[in-house]
């Protein structure tokens, strides 16, 4: 499963002639800015010491920056750089700013930050700033969204407003804060960036100015008291006091906020946080007799994402926790010996999508870093503040 796994991408990704790489989802002729930025992440492992996996990973993230200028607030193109859908997800801006960093601190090389890439950064703050008073300052609508198409009403917080989850469902709410984590990470990568590499200070003091404030805004909006279990993180919220208590298996989560390098495993809201995700409690957690975990409205109910799996075990700190998300993972094997989109916990050869670059790239990952290989960051966020009791 762990070969099959690791070399699905390089089924998935082709150079092209204008020196970028595509990378296709799997079994949709599209390209998303998360996915396709999730599929790579297991080469990030490999590329400090070999010449053609960093020049993949420069024309993967060269040809990211060119998309976001086509419409950053678009989720997926094709190979000809049209847009497939727009529909604005705060992580898809994120994404790609994360990996820069992670290529950048993996392997010490910069050329990937050329004049392009910069104007990708711009595009990117812009349209963050651009969305952190919705109301006032965007013209965004899709069809999918509530109210005709402009989203449900939303108080000012300091974050960044969404219109779809990770799932490339519609928020209900659109403060989602699991994307207003990785929105605060990437930020502080942008700034890093910006300061170090682009010797910008006016960017990269923009940059964190923006991260802090949509930290305040999760810190302030996003903890929700729980009798059973404490302070927890909602998932989506309005600033008005309205929030909904779940998780959805697509990645950024709740549970994936210690991967997304938001904060630490030990953290006592994440701990609070986890213990009801990973509990009936959790509308979206479901339970079979093959695999337990986290599912998503995006697939019939009931049935377990194996992304949400595989980041259990990779937040778990508990080597026993491990190992056994690592047997319900290896008993959903349907015969193919790679993994799926979501799968009936009861019968695992029932499952959706054929061919899902995703969760295969996440499993890699997750057997690399159990074997005793050192995780690569997606940020530094050692100096952020956090609510104390």
């Amino acid at each position: 499963m762990f070969r099959a796994a690791l070399l699905d991408t390089t089924k998935l990704a082709e150079f092209e002639p204008d020196g970028t790489a595509y990378v296709k989802t799997g079994d949709i002729p599209a390209e998303w800015l998360r996915d396709a930025s999730a599929q790579v992440r297991p080469y990030l492992y490999y590329a400090k010491s070999d010449p053609d996996v960093r020049k993949l990973l420069r024309a993967i993230i060269a040809r990211e920056a060119k998309y976001v200028q086509v419409d950053p607030y678009a989720n997926a193109f094709t190979l000809d750089y049209r847009v497939w859908e727009q529909k604005f997800e705060l992580d898809s801006l994120a994404y790609p700013v994360t990996l820069a960093w992670s290529y950048w601190k993996a392997t010490g090389d910069t050329s990937l930050f050329t004049p392009d890439f910069a104007n990708a950064l711009d595009k990117i703050l812009d349209t963050m700033q651009r969305e952190q008073d919705h109301p006032k300052n965007s013209r965004y609508t899709h069809k999918e969204m509530a109210v005709n198409g402009v989203g449900r009403p939303v108080g000012y917080t300091g974050m960044i407003w969404t219109g779809f989850r990770p799932s490339d469902d519609a928020c209900y709410y659109n403060f989602l804060i699991p994307s207003e984590m990785m929105a605060v990470v990437a930020l502080g990568d942008m700034s890093e960036i910006q300061r170090a590499v682009y010797h910008n200070v006016i960017k990269a003091h923009a940059a964190k100015t923006l991260r802090d404030e949509v930290q305040r805004g999760i810190q302030t909006y996003g903890l929700v008291m729980v009798p059973k279990y404490g302070n927890i993180y909602a998932y989506e919220v309005d600033g008005l006091g309205h929030a909904i208590l779940t998780d959805d298996a697509n990645i950024p989560s709740l549970l994936s906020a210690p991967y997304l390098g938001y904060t630490t495993t030990d953290d006592k809201y994440y701990q609070n946080t986890r213990a009801f995700l990973l509990s009936q409690d959790n509308p979206s957690y479901y339970t079979g007799s093959i695999a337990r975990g986290i599912g998503s409205y995006h697939t019939p109910d009931r049935w377990v994402w194996p992304l949400a799996l595989i980041v259990q075990g990779m937040t778990a700190t508990a080597a026993t926790e491990k190992q056994d998300v690592l047997a319900q993972l290896i008993n959903s094997d349907p015969g193919d010996h790679l993994l799926h989109e979501s799968f009936d916990p009861n019968d695992p050869k029932k499952f959706t999508r054929q061919d899902f670059g995703w969760p295969n790239a996440l499993f890699s990952e997750f057997v690399l870093t159990m074997n005793g290989t050192a995780s690569i960051p997606m940020g530094n966020t050692d100096d952020l503040e956090f609510r104390s009791e």
